[in-house]
């Protein structure tokens, strides 16, 4: 027996709270129809968090396709900040409610990924980054993770199912159990040369039986000009000061002409490891950072009845829009339909109205872009967003 759930479970509103349930139960027996606002935020971010990346919009969409609800919030890939409604859904209560365990665990998990990947990608400039760690979570989960990590900034991933549904080729390199089969570093990566396509780059894994620095210029020489990259994955028991390795294999390449050599470096890293890295480091895989990132702590809420606003404690009540800056991105909240008072009051930059249309009385209306698209349209903000910290 495999323990997941179905898309079909997903839609049929099992994957709920109890406690929704019965509220519908309770509302139905007595009589109370109510249409209602319910909006999406987070209250705070993760821990030195500036910013977030909102992705999970398509599944969230797809949730709650046909149903007889309107949808507004960010697009899939948006910056958001805490405190910001990024999402809101309007309907009579009893026809959704119980989606609302569903549709958060769907965003929260997917911003979270989306967010580390943009912060690693941020951290790396023009470097690459590849996602490695579909092995840390679920198998059943892999390509949302992937995709989210893609999405964020991530220029690769590793499972095949994963990249043939983004649409691109899958990134790796070759593990340990290849050169312990063969018994010698180099002799894998000849096999490897010999047998796998030309169009996929040869990068040695350096770091299984010997010196680092001798590993690299023996698959150096043995390769030539073929040979894309040299990865560490240099376990932590025997790392020390990870840049002065990086630095001193660099020299010994650069010196006996392998400058096309890159470094790329894998094991345990997060953003801030990356900062200390881009010294030396060419190309990075992340793994558990990524796949294992913080969720974004969503909560979802009632904001109005019927027309009129009203929130429990220590929530705003009233429908709200996100008007964002152009230039520095920070967010001004106004009521849903209502425009700021001119200019972005950070900077003095133009505001633009990012709570959009996603879903009319169940259809959707927005139109949902490629994952390369909303890729792209990331990586375009992240130059202006605050630096690591």
């Amino acid at each position: 027996m495999w323990f997941i759930a179905t898309p079909e479970d997903l839609k049929s509103g099992r994957l709920t709270d109890v406690y929704f349930e019965r509220t519908v139960q309770v509302l139905k027996a007595a009589g109370i129809k109510r249409h209602v606002v319910m909006e999406v935020r987070a209250t705070h971010l993760p821990k030195n968090y500036d910013w977030g990346i909102f992705v999970g919009v398509e599944e969230a969409l797809q949730l709650l396709e046909g149903l007889p609800v309107d949808v507004d919030g960010l697009e899939e890939g948006s910056v958001f900040r805490a405190g910001e409604p990024v999402l809101r859904v309007s309907g009579e209560y009893t026809q959704f409610g119980v989606y609302e365990t569903a549709l958060l665990g769907i965003l929260c998990q997917a911003s979270g990924v989306a967010t580390k990947a943009a912060r690693c990608k941020k951290a790396a400039g023009h470097r690459l980054v590849l996602s490695f760690g579909a092995r840390r979570m679920h198998p059943a989960i892999a390509p949302m993770i992937d995709r989210a990590a893609y999405i964020g900034g991530c220029d690769g991933v590793a499972v095949t199912m994963s990249a043939e549904l983004l649409g691109i080729k899958p990134s790796g390199t070759m593990p340990h159990a290849l050169i312990l089969l063969v018994g010698d570093t180099v002799e894998a990566l000849k096999w490897f040369d010999r047998v796998i396509d030309p169009s996929v780059p040869r990068v040695a894994l350096i770091d299984t039986f010997n010196d680092e620095k001798f590993e690299a210029i023996r698959c150096a020489e043995a390769l030539g000009e073929r040979l894309a990259a040299v990865r560490f994955d240099t376990p932590g028991s025997r790392r020390g000061d990870m840049v002065e390795l990086l630095r001193e294999v660099r020299w010994e390449l650069d010196i006996r002409g392998f400058k096309h050599v890159k470094l790329f470096v894998s094991g345990g890293l997060d953003e801030y490891e990356i900062l200390q890295l881009n010294e030396v480091a060419d190309a990075y895989g992340v793994g558990t950072a990524i796949s294992n990132a913080p969720t974004i702590n969503f909560a979802m809420d009632i904001v109005e009845i019927d027309g009129k606003p009203i929130a429990k404690r220590g929530k705003m009540s009233g429908a709200k829009d996100i008007w964002r800056c152009e230039n520095c991105l920070h967010g001004v909240v106004t009521l849903a339909d209502h425009e700021p008072d001119g200019q972005c009051p950070r900077c003095g930059g133009n505001l633009f109205k990012a709570t959009k249309p996603l879903m009319r009385n169940g259809k959707i209306v927005a139109k949902i872009p490629s994952p390369q698209e909303i890729r792209e349209s990331v990586l375009s903000v992240l130059p202006k967003l605050e630096p690591i910290r």
